[in-house]
């Protein structure tokens, strides 16, 4: 539900052209064989910036936010599946930007919130380049 209603205000508010949702990108194999795969929630372009959704859904945020949820580790996963897609859809040279939309479903009624630009891969790739 969450996805579906993050996909409709994209587009019938922000404007957004949905590229793919629920992408899986291929991203090789652990240290003991097993594929490792990674998802985009939503892929879309903002006039021509390429960016790349992750939708978090709750019932309420009485406790925590929805994009609290959304951690370094969750960023990294979703940095590193969408450099894969980028690579794979040769659109590397293409600016692209990481968006997150909350989602808070309770109570009869549904609030979104669109965060641009919630966070930056520079950080990751500083930081893989130090090793």
């Amino acid at each position: 539900m969450g996805e579906r209603e993050a996909k409709k205000y994209l587009v019938e508010v922000e404007r957004y052209r949905i590229v793919a949702t629920n992408v899986e990108v291929p991203l090789g194999r652990g240290l003991k064989g097993r594929r490792l795969s990674g998802e985009i929630d939503i892929i879309a372009y903002d006039r021509e910036t390429l960016v790349f959704v992750e939708v978090k859904t709750r019932a309420s945020d009485r406790f925590f936010t929805p994009p609290r949820n959304v951690d370094l580790r969750k960023q990294r996963r979703i940095a590193r599946a969408a450099r894969r897609y980028r690579q794979i859809m040769q659109v590397t040279r293409e600016p692209y930007r990481y968006d997150v939309v909350s989602v808070v479903a309770g109570e009869g009624a549904v609030r979104l919130e669109l965060l641009r630009g919630y966070f930056d891969d520079r950080v990751f790739r500083a930081l893989s380049s130090e090793f």
